[in-house]
């Protein structure tokens, strides 16, 4: 079966992970995904070092790619992107404006080298307003957003630990580049498409900005209870922890069954989620005291079998080992040279009855394909040679 992308070329000069991902994200579905990088290697190499001189994220970002390093800021290197570009239908570089002005990589060059070409970016804080031109991560669009706010202790908000506005971000953009191509298909033009972090934020926040700006509530955060259902916290067991979360009539009124207070039911204080997560105190109470009761195994038990949404807790060595987890196959097991094991490396986590992801790739090594990409654009051996002398490459 063909690869729903086959026979179309990407340019990923992207940066840590909103860019990169969502090139591996287009690899995925056999997009040949050119991954050009500083002579020195792109920032995603480095973070949470695994061996084989790459780090964890590089490893996810940037399965199934090719790796070729460049100087684009060099006037050879502007004409290798040239040749590059011509030869590509989407180039994805997540860099502030004026460093991709700089480098010869914003919109108007590149579509200088080729009309129809599709640009993907993001930035921290959008293309307009006061801070358009800060630079910044997935924590300050998590802090801007709201999310931080009302992450913790009022006193002590917590940003995540994932890098979920990256990560949303990268899946916009992806979005966006598939219906760039479609677009494409119907008019014969390219465009721009252009991400944000903070965008990403507010939207994925915004339920809570959309209850505050109509109701003016002012809610303030309360550790890992719910506010707008309950029971929903986080609790204690005889062995571990265990998330739990009663959200709607129907899962209230098996809880309260199970709980042994069919009372409860009939209470106007708990007649809905609104009243019931005014009153969460009061019910994480009866749900903590259940559960200290029980085992892990016997509360996930218990509450699976009458309906109720639990889960355990999970360190990062106890997800690997979960044989939920291991049952999905999302992690597929990827070596790299240098690696003492095989890496976890993750899959889009999408099942299609017809669209199939391509076989895995291992990720590059650094500047891996650079002579047989140049030798493709038209550069002789020579030619590459004087490239690798002047450090372009």
């Amino acid at each position: 079966m063909t690869a729903l992308l086959q026979g179309v070329r990407v340019l990923d000069f992207g940066r840590y992970i909103a860019g990169p991902y969502c090139g591996a994200l287009l690899a995925e579905y056999g997009a040949d995904v050119i991954r050009i990088e500083k002579r020195s290697g792109s920032e995603d190499r480095f973070p949470a070092q695994v061996g084989g001189g790459v780090g964890a994220l590089f490893l996810q970002m940037n399965r199934n790619k090719r790796s070729i390093t460049l100087d684009p800021a060099t006037p050879a290197g502007r004409e290798v992107v040239a040749r590059l570009v011509k030869s590509a239908d989407i180039v994805i570089a997540n860099m502030p404006a004026a460093t991709l002005k700089a480098s010869g990589l914003d919109y108007d060059t590149l579509r200088g080298y080729k009309d129809d070409i599709i640009f993907v970016t993001n930035t921290a804080y959008g293309p307009v307003g006061p801070m358009s031109g800060n630079v910044g991560f997935d924590g300050v669009a998590q802090a801007m957003s709201g999310s931080v706010y009302m992450t913790g202790q009022p006193d002590h908000p917590y940003r995540a630990a994932v890098a979920w506005v990256d990560f949303g971000t990268a899946l916009h953009c992806a979005f966006g580049a598939m219906a760039a191509l479609m677009q494409r298909q119907q008019t014969g033009k390219g465009q721009m498409v252009t991400g944000a972090l903070l965008a990403t934020a507010v939207t994925f926040t915004n339920a809570a900005l959309v209850e505050q700006a109509v109701t003016q509530v002012n809610r303030v955060p309360t550790g890992n209870r719910g506010q707008t259902s309950a029971p929903m916290d986080i609790y204690a067991t005889r062995d571990g922890k265990v998330q739990v979360a009663v959200t709607g009539n129907p899962l209230f009124r098996r809880w309260a069954r199970l709980m042994g207070e069919p009372q409860w039911l009939d209470d106007p204080s708990f007649a809905d989620d609104d009243s019931r997560g005014r009153h969460g105190e009061l019910i994480s109470a009866r749900m903590a005291r259940w559960c200290a009761e029980r085992s892990n195994d016997e509360v996930v038990r218990l509450l699976g079998e009458a309906m109720i949404p639990c889960a355990p807790v999970l360190s990062p060595q106890q997800a690997l080992d979960h044989p939920q987890v291991q049952a999905l196959g999302v992690l597929q097991a990827t070596d790299y040279p240098g690696l003492p094991v095989p890496a976890p490396v993750a899959a889009v986590p999408l099942w299609m009855t017809e669209t199939k992801a391509v076989p895995r790739r291992r990720p590059p090594t650094l500047g891996e394909h650079t002579d047989a990409v140049l030798a493709e654009l038209g550069y002789s051996e020579a030619g590459i040679q004087r490239l690798r002398e002047a450090q372009v490459i």
